[in-house]
């Protein structure tokens, strides 16, 4: 791989203070990445990655001005975007005859809505520079239907179809989109819920991490739309 060419790109992560997202901000700030690291709580990201290259930014993806501003200031700081990682989401389970409203909202808000807002704003600076890289995280329950994740399947459903919708628009305009599809993933996700599969046997977030990198980093020549990667025991 040309690291070199690694160290150039300006990457923007969606959702970087926790989960995949920190744990691929921590790897490619090994690299010396230009990283923009969005997320909504920055306090910690602020201490952790005191370089001049490296911009936090508070962000609230539910929110379009929010979103835009991100976008401005990134353009302001780097000039340019050359890859969008969105991993912001939230996943809250129940049948969907005995979920909550709002729960669902939420889900639909931020890991949908808030998919098509990063692509939407940065995908045009990418668009009109003829090249970038938009990434999203979809989900096994965005393909595979799952009893209790009525809500969370529908935003990740969602997620994919925009992301196929994305490589119908971009890929003329030089811009690639990919959907990566992880399996269970031992992460902060699970916090708080009254029960788990075993975490275990769950993709490590560092795995999901080393992906991407390759993903960011591939030859020229062939553009990646979708990759699925499961734990060893498929679905749990």
């Amino acid at each position: 791989m040309d690291m070199s060419q690694l160290q150039d790109k300006v990457i923007v992560i969606i959702g970087a203070s926790k989960g995949i997202g920190r744990t691929t901000a921590d790897y490619l700030n090994q690299h010396g990445t230009k990283l923009v690291l969005a997320a909504r709580q920055i306090d910690q990201l602020e201490q952790e990655f005191d370089r001049e290259d490296v911009l936090c930014f508070r962000v609230d993806v539910r929110n379009e001005e929010s979103v835009k501003e991100l976008v401005n200031v990134t353009m302001e700081q780097f000039g340019r975007i050359d890859v969008l990682i969105n991993s912001a989401g939230v996943g809250i389970f129940s049948s969907i005859l005995e979920s909550d409203t709002k729960d669902f909202d939420d889900m639909i808000s931020i890991n949908l809505r808030g998919t098509y807002l990063t692509c939407k704003y940065f995908g045009r600076h990418m668009a009109e520079a003829g090249k970038g890289h938009i990434i999203n995280l979809v989900s096994i329950a965005g393909t595979t239907a799952l009893p209790g994740c009525g809500g969370y399947s529908s935003s990740k459903f969602g997620v994919s179809g925009l992301t196929k919708v994305l490589q119908a628009e971009l890929r003329q305009k030089g811009v690639q989109t990919t959907a990566v599809i992880p399996g269970s993933i031992s992460s902060s996700f699970w916090d708080g819920m009254e029960s788990t599969p075993d975490m275990s046997q769950m993709i490590p977030t560092e795995t999901i991490a080393k992906q991407l990198f390759s993903i960011i980093n591939q030859p020229p020549g062939a553009f990646i739309d979708e990759i699925t990667i499961m734990p060893p025991l498929g679905i749990l």
